[in-house]
C-alpha cells in the first residue's frame, strides 16, 4: 500500500496518467483507420479511372478488329467462291467462325474463373504494417 501511495506522489505534473494514455491510444487508432481507409478509397479510385480508361481504348480497338475481321470474312468467302458454289464458301466460312467462338468462349470462360477480385495491395501492406507496429510497441509496453 505504501507502494503505491509513494508512486502516485512521485508523479510529477509531466507524465501523463493511464487515461491521458488510452485516449490518446484510442485517438491515434481512430485516426490511423481513417487514413488507411482514405488511402484505400484514393488507391481504388485511381485504379478505377486507369481501368476505365484502358477498357474504353480497348473497346475502340475491339471495334476496329471487329469491321476488319469482318472485311476478311468477306474477303474469304469471295475467294472460296471463286472454286466453290458461294453457298457452301459461305457456309464453310460461317462453321469455322462458330468454331473458333466455342474456342474462345471456353478459353475466356477458363480465365474469369481464375481471375482474383481487385485488391487495394499498397492499403494492405501499409495496414499490415501498422498493426505490426502496434503489436510489437504493445509487447513492449508489457515488458516495460
Amino acid at each position: 500500500m505504501a507502494d503505491v501511495a509513494s508512486r502516485s506522489t512521485s508523479r510529477t505534473g509531466n507524465e501523463p496518467s493511464t487515461a491521458e494514455l488510452v485516449q490518446r491510444a484510442t485517438e491515434q487508432v481512430s485516426r490511423l483507420l481513417r487514413d488507411e481507409l482514405a488511402l484505400a478509397r484514393a488507391e481504388l479510385t485511381r485504379k478505377g479511372k486507369h481501368a476505365g480508361i484502358g477498357i474504353g481504348l480497348f473497346g475502340g480497338g475491339g471495334m476496329m478488329a471487329f469491321f476488319g475481321a469482318g472485311a476478311m470474312v468477306a474477303t474469304v468467302i469471295l475467294a472460296l467462291a471463286l472454286v466453290l458454289p458461294a453457298w457452301a464458301a459461305a457456309l464453310i466460312v460461317s462453321v469455322a467462325l462458330f468454331l473458333l467462338a466455342g474456342i474462345l468462349a471456353l478459353v475466356g470462360k477458363q480465365q474469369v474463373s481464375r481471375a482474383v477480385p481487385p485488391v487495394p495491395e499498397a492499403t494492405v501492406r501499409s495496414v499490415r504494417a501498422s498493426v505490426d507496429t502496434v503489436a510489437a510497441a504493445v509487447k513492449d509496453g508489457r515488458r516495460g
